[in-house]
């Protein structure tokens, strides 16, 4: 006898609580930030910087699957990029050629609205196109970053489906960089191991696999989530780039 499968809702699955996880995201997001401007030293800065990027692209996943209007929502992100970009270059050092991570965001989301919308065989040519100007515009972890949105979007409603998208895209990701050479005061030698520890360590110990530190919060849903203003959530990304720029100023 057959076993019954139950019918995929599109819901999001795991942890909606957007608002928590958007200032946690900031959170890690300034950490990073910092490391790169103020701490470069502090390789660990970076390293648990590497939760921001995945959180906002859920966010982003369970924001578009909530919204009324999506071109308003794609209008506000194209916004608040804009509005962003010139404390970005400042805070760090970046130019107009360098968009910041908000212009990653709006082409995810123009992605997978291509695939839910499904006109004009959208669903092939709209993620097609977000990947192709993610290169060309210079966006903010490539093309690999709309790649996640739309892996993200696929399983949105399955936590062991996010789980699975989430690791082996981290490993994935990782191989493009070199193991970590300490880690909080640990220095990593994985030479001194047996074969059957050291290649899985040093598949998950490379800068881009840390996204995997984000799964947690991703999967497990908070009780209640926090109720702030629409604006007060977009304001942080530039408000905590205005920050960086007057602690790097203050430290000079």
């Amino acid at each position: 006898m057959e076993a019954s499968v139950l019918p995929r809702t599109g819901k999001p699955a795991g942890n909606t609580a957007t608002t928590w996880l958007k200032i946690i995201a900031l959170v890690f997001m300034f950490i990073d930030h910092a490391g790169k401007m103020i701490f470069p030293e502090i390789g660990e800065m970076r390293i648990l910087g590497r939760i921001a990027f995945p959180i906002y692209a859920w966010c982003m996943v369970v924001g578009f699957h909530y919204t009324r209007s999506v071109p308003k929502y794609l209008l506000r992100v194209l916004a608040v990029g804009l509005v962003s970009q010139p404390l970005y270059m400042l805070a760090l050092n970046h130019t107009w050629n360098q968009p910041n991570i908000f212009l990653t965001l709006f082409l995810g989301l123009c992605a997978i609205w291509g695939i839910r919308e499904k006109k004009a065989c959208s669903a092939v040519w709209a993620p097609a196109a977000a990947l192709a100007l993610a290169i060309i515009l210079g966006a903010d972890y490539g093309w690999k970053g709309v790649l996640l949105f739309i892996m993200l979007y696929a399983v949105r409603d399955s936590r062991p489906g996010i789980a699975a998208v989430m690791v082996s895209y981290a490993l994935f990701w990782g191989s493009f960089y070199s193991v970590t050479k300490s880690l909080f005061g640990l220095q990593i030698d994985l030479t001194v191991l047996p074969g059957f520890l050291s290649q899985p360590l040093s598949a998950v110990l490379r800068m881009q696999s840390y996204i995997l530190l984000a799964l947690p919060l991703i999967l497990i849903p908070f009780k209640k989530d926090l109720k702030l203003p629409r604006w007060v959530g977009y304001a942080l990304y530039p408000a905590h780039l205005a920050v960086l720029y007057a602690l790097e100023q203050i430290i000079k």
